[in-house]
């Protein structure tokens, strides 16, 4: 009862919020995958014109997102009356004050049938970026045409919809019941997209950006420092939301090259005897694994190592999800497959040692790095990848990093998740 009493009440703030303000735009984004750094990709290319807000950290639930649309902190303890009505005279005086912002960011997330659509029952974002629909949260979803409706919700309730062309079969568009809708993608299905000119992986992509609104005999170059065909796709989406704001050309190819990678998320770090280390380790699911798997398989490397931690929340198709990815496992481009984790040590790994690759399977993130540390050759890449829940990867690229210092570029490294993760490896 006084969480639905909390959350309504943050609802009918947001809805007079924007009664009150009717000129600040709600940018809203949902998806399987790719919805962190889409919202970051979107909040920086609009701020080289807009006073934007987006909240730092996962504001996405029905509890947060009302916080994070209002630019109010979470509390730290949810069951202090106390805190919540500092909450409330928080909210109260940004409905009564002028707007500090002109755009809102905001991520919208979902692990249950119809949470999605509550959603709508009191945002009217002006633009909904739908970014994938692949297997998630399967123990509650259960299918991908379930997961499809879910997310495609966001689309119907948007005044637009922008799609990623790429991510999302063209099956499910007879969902949509929105018919202003536009489409972004790496590829040339898409009406917004990114033509790929060359690659460096220290320096990113030379790009240019296509879009409807473009003069067709005017190209927009951009430099793009991301990794990996699939972290094009969020500044794609970046790009589209600025063009439909009223963003120039020049001011999106600028602003486009200020795009950096999330910790985490395709992040080039250094490592040690000159290796490169791509940090993918902010989540997992089999989407974003294979996708990062094959950016690794297009780099030239005289060693690969693929880190592989268990995806999470897949229910009834774990297995099949992680053999799959074990399969994807190619001996001819991997010098080892080293997995972490219950799951990927109980499917994935057999998978890939069918296929004739080096396996080793550790419970522990640190100790797959120490291994991984004993077999790197010099000039090798390393991929990690790995859920959030219980498997950690970034702490076996913690080993591996140049610098000691670099771990600060690691995904959760604050004191309050050192803490959970010395708790959770001492237990192992």
């Amino acid at each position: 009862m006084f969480k639905t009493f909390i959350q309504n009440k943050l609802e009918n703030y947001v809805r007079a919020y924007f009664e009150k303000h009717p000129e600040v735009k709600l940018v809203a984004v949902a998806g399987s995958v790719g919805k962190t750094s889409t919202k970051t990709a979107i909040a920086t290319v609009l701020s080289k014109k807009f006073r934007v807000r987006m909240q730092d950290g996962n504001y996405n639930t029905h509890m947060s997102a009302p916080l994070g649309i209002l630019g109010i902190d979470y509390p730290d303890n949810v069951h202090s009356v106390g805190q919540w009505l500092t909450v409330f005279r928080a909210a109260k005086k940004r409905i009564s004050e002028p707007a500090d912002v002109e755009v809102i960011v905001q991520e919208l997330g979902s692990d249950r049938v119809g949470e999605m659509a509550h959603f709508g029952t009191y945002l009217r974002p002006a633009i909904g970026v739908v970014t994938a629909i692949t297997p998630e949260h399967m123990e509650f979803f259960e299918t991908i045409e379930t997961v499809a409706q879910e997310e495609i919700a966001l689309a119907n309730f948007s005044e637009l919809a922008v799609i990623n062309r790429d991510d999302i079969d063209g099956r499910f568009a007879d969902l949509l019941t929105n018919q202003n809708v536009d489409t972004y993608g790496s590829t040339a299905a898409a009406e917004y997209r990114i033509e790929i000119k060359d690659f460096d992986i220290r320096h990113g992509y030379n790009a240019a950006l296509v879009a409807p609104e473009f003069e067709a005999d005017s190209e927009v170059p951009a430099n793009i420092r991301v990794l990996g065909e699939h972290s094009l796709r969020p500044v794609c989406a970046a790009m589209t939301v600025a063009v439909k704001l009223g963003m120039s050309p020049k001011e999106i190819s600028e602003a486009v090259e200020d795009i950096t990678p999330v910790h985490g998320r395709m992040n080039v770090l250094r490592g040690v005897k000159h290796s490169i280390l791509i940090d993918d380790t902010y989540n997992s699911s089999p989407a974003s694994a294979g996708a990062a798997l094959q950016t690794l398989y297009s780099l030239q490397a005289p060693q690969r190592i693929a880190i592989l931690g268990s995806m999470n929340e897949l229910g009834a198709t774990s297995q099949t999800e992680h053999e799959a990815l074990g399969n994807l496992c190619d001996p001819n481009l991997l010098a080892w497959v080293v997995t972490v984790g219950d799951e990927a040590e109980k499917h994935l790994a057999p998978a890939a040692k069918a296929r004739g690759c080096q396996v080793k399977s550790f419970k522990s993130a640190i100790d797959a790095g120490g291994f991984v540390n004993g077999v790197l050759e010099e000039k090798a890449v390393v991929l990690a990848k790995g859920s959030q829940g219980n498997i950690y990867t970034e702490e076996a690229l913690k080993v591996l990093l140049h610098k000691t210092s670099d771990d600060q570029l690691l995904v959760r490294q604050s004191p309050q998740w050192q803490e959970i993760k010395q708790e959770f490896f001492s237990n192992l």
